[in-house]
C-alpha cells in the first residue's frame, strides 16, 4: 500500500507542476504581453487590454497557487489542488470550446488552431488529473 501511495503523491506532483507551467505561462504571456499576444496568435481583437490583461492575472495566480501545493506540501502550505485545478481546467475548456462553436468570432485560422489547441490540451490536463483519482484524500 507504500508503494501505491508513493506512486499517487508522485503522479499527483506531475500533474501539478505540468498545469502549473501551463498556467504560469499563458497568464504570463497575457498578463505582459496582451497586445503582441493577441496580434501574434489570431485571437480576436479588443478595443480595450483590460480583459486579457486581467484574464493573464487570474490564470498567473491560479498557476502560483499551483505551485504552492507543489512547493508548499512539505511546510504544510496548501495552494490549488488537484480537485481545484480540475474543476477550473474542464469548465474553462468547455466554455472556451462553447465561444468556439457557437459564436461568431472574427479572426484567421491561426487564432482558431491556437484556441482549440489550447482548449483541448486544458480540457485533456483536466481529464487526466481527473481520472488518475489522485485528487481524492
Amino acid at each position: 500500500m507504500h508503494v501505491w501511495g508513493t506512486i499517487m503523491k508522485t503522479q499527483q506532483k506531475i500533474l501539478l507542476i505540468v498545469d502549473c507551467l501551463v498556467n504560469l505561462l499563458l497568464g504570463l504571456f497575457l498578463l505582459f504581453f496582451p497586445l503582441g499576444v493577441i496580434d501574434y496568435l489570431g485571437l480576436p481583437e479588443t478595443n480595450t487590454y483590460f480583459y486579457p490583461v486581467i484574464l493573464g492575472a487570474v490564470i498567473f495566480g491560479i498557476g502560483l497557487a499551483l505551485l504552492l501545493e507543489v512547493i508548499g506540501h512539505e511546510r504544510k502550505i496548501r495552494g490549488l489542488g488537484l480537485g481545484g485545478a480540475i474543476a477550473i481546467n474542464i469548465v474553462g475548456s468547455l466554455v472556451l470550446m462553447c465561444w468556439l462553436l457557437f459564436a461568431s468570432l472574427t479572426m484567421p485560422l491561426r487564432g482558431w488552431i491556437i484556441l482549440w489547441v489550447v482548449a483541448l490540451l486544458v480540457f485533456t490536463i483536466g481529464i487526466v488529473e481527473y481520472l488518475t483519482k489522485s485528487w481524492i484524500q
